[in-house]
């Protein structure tokens, strides 16, 4: 009975760590795209401002909107790898045994943050519906949405973090960069 137990949690838990990788899989690639638009935009900025002279003062805007929403989708590609800013000069000055333990409680403090950013964020998009932009006119949804999606992402791979810490669990991107 145990041992069946014991085989259906280290189910769930490869699962937890499975959904947190394919998040972190397609976001990855959503935020090479991004980057790959601005660069782009502001090329066809640079080249309509010589060359072609169609006027076009919408490239600022668009590549600083695409700008922001690849910069914040960073943020959960960097929680799920935990390449994100930590306190990692106190971190490494512990013992081993309470290094885990400091972890997480730093994750219980971003999932407090991102939880209320989260919350700030859904409250900044529905005022948007109201804001329009300077030179595209259209409502700041779109823009404002970049940081409650971005939140909410972070918070899922905290978690997926905090799964993985707790109970040791081989992160899989780890697996498949040792097979390259």
């Amino acid at each position: 009975m145990t041992r069946a137990l014991n085989k259906a949690v280290s189910g769930q838990l490869e699962s937890i760590e499975k959904i947190g990788y394919s998040i972190n899989y397609l976001t990855e690639r959503l935020c090479g795209l991004l980057v790959a638009a601005m660069i782009g935009v502001v090329w066809f900025g640079i080249i309509d401002r010589y060359f072609l002279a169609l006027g076009g003062t919408w490239t600022e805007e668009l590549a600083r909107y695409i700008m922001i929403w690849a910069a914040l989708l960073a943020i959960p590609c960097c929680t799920h790898r935990r390449e994100h800013i930590g306190l990692n000069l106190l971190f490494a000055k512990l013992p081993s045994r309470h290094q885990v333990k400091f972890r997480l409680l730093l994750d219980l403090i971003g999932l407090i943050f991102f939880a209320f950013l989260f919350y700030y964020g859904i409250m900044m998009t529905k005022a948007g519906t109201t804001q329009f932009a300077t030179i595209f006119g259209m409502n700041m949804t779109i823009p404002y949405l970049s940081v409650p999606l971005a939140s909410g992402l972070t918070i899922i791979q905290i978690s997926v973090c905090m799964v993985r810490e707790a109970y040791q669990i081989e992160p899989i991107y780890k697996l498949k960069e040792q097979v390259r």
